[in-house]
């Protein structure tokens, strides 16, 4: 069997066959400052998610001759985002930042590779800001109760029955200091956007969070937890670090992967017909305001992980599995407005739901190189394409 369809150009796999390996997302800084080295996590099993006692080691790759040196480990990470393992945006040369557990607790972790030295952040990260200053925590065992793949296992939402605490939300958490402090209530989102559900009381939850490109303000997607005979719906807000000036950019509905192009705008797959004519589509919009724009209508086809490049020139793209189980890797280029497909990579169709294994497309930061997640040769490995011979 072919498991590698329509490849334009070839991928190196940078792993080993002595475990399964696997970055995580596609927003989160996976290359280092001078791109020699690539982050990822090594485990022992991919066919079930994990539990409060496995371990990930946490390595990074030489990608000059491709060898895998192990820097720590941890018991608090997922199939879908890892520990949140990234470079430390003010340190990138030899600076990472991770999740792990201390106790029973989650926190994060900031690294030094040359010293070895480290110190804890009061809470976990979920995104990090740009400029390095600081990171964003929200509740992981809630995220855990709502998606698996996405939260950590082992410990308990202490807020678990209460629909919107007003002592829990999203937490701003200074990364030189490690202390944090709430900025935003769950309580305080649920009175901003409670209106749609005329009445209704609702469980929520942050999902995902993440900085603009200057680190000034937070877009937040806002779930809530599925009950009997109703499904989650998603609302989009927007708010400055310190949980001010919020703005309600899409209403509890359809919304999906982002990435942020500028200060001002973002990617986003979404859509509802009350508020976006064109229905599900690869959207722009403009913080702060109801501007918004598709992308392009005939290449963009269905959700998939979007991040422009680091001169926002292309952007990245990928697919969930079609019906023959590959996903695809996709290019856009804004200036020639053309697409193409890189090249489709098989699937192992029992790795499904919150242990499956995305292609999470990555950009290293000249923008000569991608990386990515796959399961095409049997087991989770990570890749890298160089797209210096790319012509689109």
């Amino acid at each position: 069997m072919d498991r590698i369809k329509d490849e334009v150009l070839k991928a190196e796999r940078l792993t080993e066959a002595d475990g399964h390996y696997f970055f995580g997302y596609y927003d989160t800084p996976a290359w280092s400052g001078n791109d020699r080295y690539h982050l990822c996590h090594r485990v022992a099993f991919c066919d079930r998610l994990p539990r409060a006692e496995d371990r990930a080691e946490l390595g990074c790759i030489d990608v000059q001759n491709n060898r895998f040196t192990v820097i720590g480990e941890t018991t608090a990470w997922n199939f879908q985002q890892g520990s949140m393992l990234q470079w430390h945006p003010a340190y990138p040369e030899n600076t990472v930042i991770y999740n792990a557990r201390n106790g029973s607790a989650y926190e994060g972790v900031v690294l030094n590779l040359t010293t070895g030295k480290s110190h804890s952040l009061e809470k976990p990260v979920a995104n990090v800001d740009p400029t390095g200053r600081y990171g964003v925590s929200i509740n992981f065992p809630r995220m855990y109760d709502f998606r698996p793949g996405y939260g950590y296992a082992g410990e308990a939402d202490p807020f678990a029955s209460v629909h919107h605490p007003s002592d829990d939300g999203i937490y701003l958490i200074d990364l030189l200091s490690g202390t944090s402090r709430l900025t935003i209530s769950l309580q305080q989102i649920w009175a901003f956007t409670k209106a749609y559900f005329q009445g209704e009381d609702r469980k929520i939850l942050i999902n995902h969070i993440t900085f603009n490109a200057d680190g000034s303000r937070l877009v937040a997607l806002v779930r809530c937890f599925p009950e009997e005979g109703k499904l989650w719906k998603t609302a989009v807000v927007t708010m400055n670090i310190d949980g001010t000036d919020l703005f309600l950019l899409a209403d509890y509905g359809y919304a999906s992967h982002y990435h942020w192009r500028d200060r001002e705008h973002l990617a986003i797959h979404a859509g509802e017909l009350a508020t976006h004519p064109e229905g599900e589509q690869l959207y722009v919009w403009k913080d702060k305001t109801r501007e918004v724009m598709t992308i392009d209508k005939s290449f963009f086809l269905k959700d998939g992980h979007c991040s422009y490049s680091p001169d926002r020139r292309f952007m990245l793209y990928d697919s969930y599995p079609d019906a023959d189980s590959y996903r695809n890797l996709y290019m856009y280029n804004f200036q020639t407005r053309k697409g193409m497909k890189l090249a489709s990579y098989y699937s192992l169709p029992e790795l499904d739901g919150d242990n499956r294994c995305d292609l999470h497309p990555r950009w290293n930061r000249e923008g000569s190189l991608i990386s990515f997640d796959s399961t095409h040769e049997g087991q989770r490995h990570v890749y890298q394409m160089d797209l210096r011979g790319l012509r689109l």
